[in-house]
């Protein structure tokens, strides 16, 4: 992270970094979509030891980048969520 010198350059970097995330998001869920058809029942498909596992993983990634890792919990367990729905979706339609 650089240094701005104004405002405008700030929010130039702000929406730079929002353009990256969304692209990963979006990247992301391809891949959610693509584990329905791995999984063998719904159950697999909401795998809370998983979800608990990825929830720890980013935690400590918050706490190596400096991010504050109830921020980054709390946006991991909505996006996760968001991304079981959808994948349940996906499974109910695969089988």
């Amino acid at each position: 992270m650089t240094d701005c010198k104004d405002l405008n350059e700030v929010r130039e970097n702000i929406d730079r970094i929002d353009d990256q995330i969304i692209r990963l998001i979006a990247e992301r869920g391809g891949y959610v979509k693509q584990a329905a058809a791995f999984k063998k029942n719904e159950e697999s498909v909401r795998d809370s030891s998983r979800v608990e596992a990825v929830i720890l993983k980013a935690r400590t990634k918050a706490e190596l980048y400096d991010a504050d890792p109830d921020l980054i919990e709390k946006l991991y367990r909505s996006m996760i969520n968001s991304f079981i729905n959808i994948e349940m979706k996906e499974f109910k339609g695969v089988n």
